[in-house]
């Protein structure tokens, strides 16, 4: 099967998926040179056309892309990586794509960090390496964002006890994670009083850069729901332990 017969049946299943589980609006992802991550919403209607020419947008507004007068940029999702989101109602629901970041000449833009990352992941197969990336994110849950940080729990390392009270968040992150086909080995209490690990199984690099960014938001959306507040932040607290990523 040729790579353009292939892109048009993920194409196809992917608008048949969105009409089958009544999805309404499409969030196209990707991330700053910052590794923020980025978004804006289509409506199911907008979805074919943005599958085969992708949907413009103001560059220059996105930190390091583009400059006022080089402003035009195209966001071209990657239908691979359609995924529903399982936070969002399921009547008139959200789906998600990662998108490549193109100019309007149809040219790849060289400060998109998913295209860094794939150039350098073919050099490496032109050498006859597949690159597999096995990450341990870990993160705190804090009472709030405000003020200065207040932990859930007095818990350490691997605790399975009550003082593990954020268990139940770990256990819906999860839940979640599954559901988009993001696989997790374990999860566990880390050593810091509220910090937390979830172990994503590990993938080859681009499917782990998108499922990594991802888990960050799901971690938050959870954390959101329940009226606390997450942060990979890499040291919160002022002479505690850091966050590793």
């Amino acid at each position: 099967m040729t790579d353009s017969k292939k892109l048009d049946e993920m194409r196809e299943f992917v608008l048949k998926k969105a009409k089958d589980n009544h999805i309404k609006f499409i969030r196209l992802w990707f991330t700053d040179v910052q590794g923020m991550l980025k978004s804006f919403s289509i409506t199911v209607e907008e979805l074919e056309g943005a599958l085969a020419e992708g949907m413009g947008f103001d560059g220059s507004s996105i930190e390091g892309f583009s400059r006022i007068e080089e402003s035009d940029m195209m966001a071209l999702p990657d239908p691979s990586t359609f995924q529903i989101l399982p936070w969002r109602p399921s009547e008139s629901g959200v789906g998600r794509m990662f998108c490549d970041i193109m100019q309007p000449n149809g040219e790849h833009f060289e400060g998109d960090p998913r295209w860094v990352l794939k150039k350098n992941l073919k050099k490496a197969k032109d050498l006859g390496y597949t690159f597999y990336v096995g990450p341990e994110l870990e993160y705190f849950y804090f009472k709030s964002d405000k003020g200065t940080p207040e932990v859930l729990d007095h818990g350490g390392y691997f605790d399975l006890t009550t003082l593990d009270v954020a268990s139940d968040l770990r256990r819906e992150t999860i839940l979640y994670l599954d559901s988009m086909g993001i696989g997790v080995e374990y999860s566990h209490h880390e050593v810091a009083p509220s910090q937390h690990e979830i172990d994503l199984r590990y993938a080859d690099a681009l499917t782990m850069a998108d499922s990594a960014m991802t888990y960050r938001i799901v971690v938050k959306e959870i954390a959101m729901n329940h009226n606390v507040y997450a942060t990979f932040m890499p040291k919160p607290i002022f002479g505690g332990n850091c966050n590793e990523p």
